[in-house]
């Protein structure tokens, strides 16, 4: 009953974020200002944006993959799968559903633990979030003057800690927390010392991307390419909408849109994505009825490939293919 009840109040706290966002995106618009941007940018600028878009998020199931301890590392292929399942269902379902469904995607494609996957997906938006706040403030020099500098700084600052914390925890007691918390549901049988133990163990392979340094280093690197194709893409469209900006408006639209996505919301980021695309924008003095029409092209190419591609990887994810062993 408390799960539901929690689930529910997400859902209106993230409504209401949503039409707050929405409402500032486009205050002050003219509907017919924004479909005249539209129709008079130019869609074959729509192709590259795609191109680098789709190595974007290739790049991120590789670097998911790479999150896996290489004994119990799941195959690309099946790893992307995931990647698209999860993209689809934080499109169609509120509080990002979709870390869920691709984690149960994998379980059952892959035979990956649900602990260690869990693990995976906490950890792929941890590195997320710094990286780009990272590239976000090296970038500083070249950028129009922000108002949310101090903001992304806090965040930044909040999240390495908790990296931080998290590995040296993972090192220092080697879940043994874990193993004290589950210590009366072992004593009255209702789940065995054995599978605890499991868990721990695959909870701790998990964390392999802060507690191995050749591993982190390596998601770091991949994560941090990533971003950089996002951003590219992002450019890529802005010159289909003859802004005339350079290719670090697209990091600053990237580190927009991402501290966005912390806040709760409605599926597919509606209203957020197009508030903090605004925003980013009118740093460089985008007018607010072209930095909408761009907003909204930029959030269809961000959204439509994973509604056709994400069903396609659910009809294909039938069966079970055996865990890639690397020694």
């Amino acid at each position: 009953m408390r799960s539901r009840r929690a689930r529910a109040a997400a859902t209106w706290i993230g409504l209401a974020v949503t039409l707050v966002l929405a409402y500032f995106a486009v205050r002050g618009v003219q509907a017919g200002e924004v479909w005249d941007a539209i129709r008079e940018s130019n869609p074959w600028w729509l192709l590259p944006a795609f191109a680098a878009f789709a190595a974007a998020i290739f790049l991120r199931a590789y670097r998911w993959q790479l999150l896996f301890v290489p004994a119990l590392r799941p195959p690309l292929g099946v790893v992307w799968k995931a990647v698209l399942v999860g993209y689809f269902f934080n499109s169609v379902l509120p509080a990002r559903a979709g870390e869920v469904a691709r984690v149960v995607y994998l379980n059952r494609r892959a035979a990956a633990s649900h602990a260690q996957s869990a693990a995976t997906v906490v950890l792929e938006r941890s590195y997320d979030v710094l990286t780009l706040l990272l590239l976000f403030f090296v970038a500083l020099p070249w950028l129009p003057e922000v108002s949310w500098v101090q903001a992304a700084g806090v965040l930044g600052i909040a999240v390495a800690a908790g990296l931080l914390v998290a590995g040296a925890a993972a090192l220092r007691w080697r879940g043994r927390p874990v193993r004290a918390l589950m210590r009366p549901f072992v004593r009255r049988g209702l789940v065995s010392r054995e599978r605890v133990d499991e868990s721990v163990e695959l909870l701790k392979h998990g964390l392999a991307g802060i507690t191995r340094p050749g591993t982190a280093a390596g998601v770091a690197l991949w994560t941090t390419a990533s971003w950089i194709a996002l951003s590219l893409s992002n450019w890529l469209l802005m010159l289909g909408f003859d802004l005339g900006l350079s290719p670090v408006a697209g990091l600053l639209v990237s580190v927009a849109v991402g501290v966005a996505m912390v806040l709760p919301a409605s599926p597919a980021a509606l209203g957020a994505f197009e508030a903090a695309t605004v925003v980013a924008l009118d740093a460089y003095g985008v007018p607010r009825s072209e930095a909408l029409s761009y907003a909204l092209v930029l959030h269809a190419l961000n959204l439509v490939p994973f509604l056709v591609a994400g069903p396609i990887a659910l009809r294909a994810g039938t069966g079970r293919v055996a865990l890639r062993e690397v020694r």
